[in-house]
């Protein structure tokens, strides 16, 4: 598990930024493919991307439990420019961010929810290895994300707890799925998360968000 600031920020940057690369390459015609996240096509999954950047920029400047922070815009054609940006006010804003303990409200874990910027830092983080994965299979691209990035996102996604809860309307992650033997690291975050790493676009869906 990362226990640095420095580093998870650094992990984080890296990520976002493997997201940007991918979320460029979308068109206003794909935003209605579907996504692994099954219940989202890629402009919903854009919108909730881009709400996310937004809701954890607002909790590093303590101001996370403002819950407009937090909402989805209908998506449209704007849909890439606004991920953009978003993408970069999160950045800036954990640049900002200097104490391991520093506060951040979540209140998409639930009302009143808050952890450690280094916690808050390290969920982000392994929500956009994820999301990017999700982005590159919805466009049907291929996605390569470095080793030490896919190495150090795996403990926190093996952190995230299993069960009944998973089935629940408004579970962040489906139920996890049987781990293929021999599999490297992402197809094990993926498995754990609820997705299968063999999705494809005429596939089924298998994550929640």
């Amino acid at each position: 598990m990362l226990t640095d600031l420095v580093t998870i920020k650094a992990f984080n940057a890296r990520a976002v930024r493997e997201s940007i690369a991918v979320v460029r390459r979308v068109n206003v015609e794909d935003l209605t493919r579907p996504t692994p996240c099954s219940a989202w096509n890629l402009g919903e999954l854009l919108a909730h991307m881009t709400a996310q950047h937004r809701g954890f920029a607002a909790a590093a400047r303590a101001d996370g439990g403002d819950l407009t922070h937090w909402k989805a815009e209908v998506p449209g054609s704007e849909a890439v420019g606004r991920y953009l940006a978003a993408a970069e006010e999160v950045l800036a804003a954990f640049a900002e961010v200097s104490s391991e303990e520093q506060e951040f409200a979540l209140p998409e874990f639930g009302a009143g929810a808050a952890f450690p910027a280094i916690r808050a830092i390290g969920f982000h983080f392994l929500d956009y290895v994820v999301h990017a994965w999700d982005v590159a299979r919805a466009l049907e691209l291929p996605f390569a994300m470095d080793p030490d990035l896919l190495d150090s996102a795996l403990p926190i996604a093996r952190a995230v707890p299993d069960g009944a809860h998973r089935t629940q309307l408004g579970s962040a992650f489906a139920p996890s799925l049987p781990e293929p033997t021999d599999s490297d690291a992402l197809t094990r975050i993926l498995t754990h998360l609820g997705r299968s790493s063999s999705w494809g676009v005429r596939g089924a869906g298998d994550g929640r968000g």
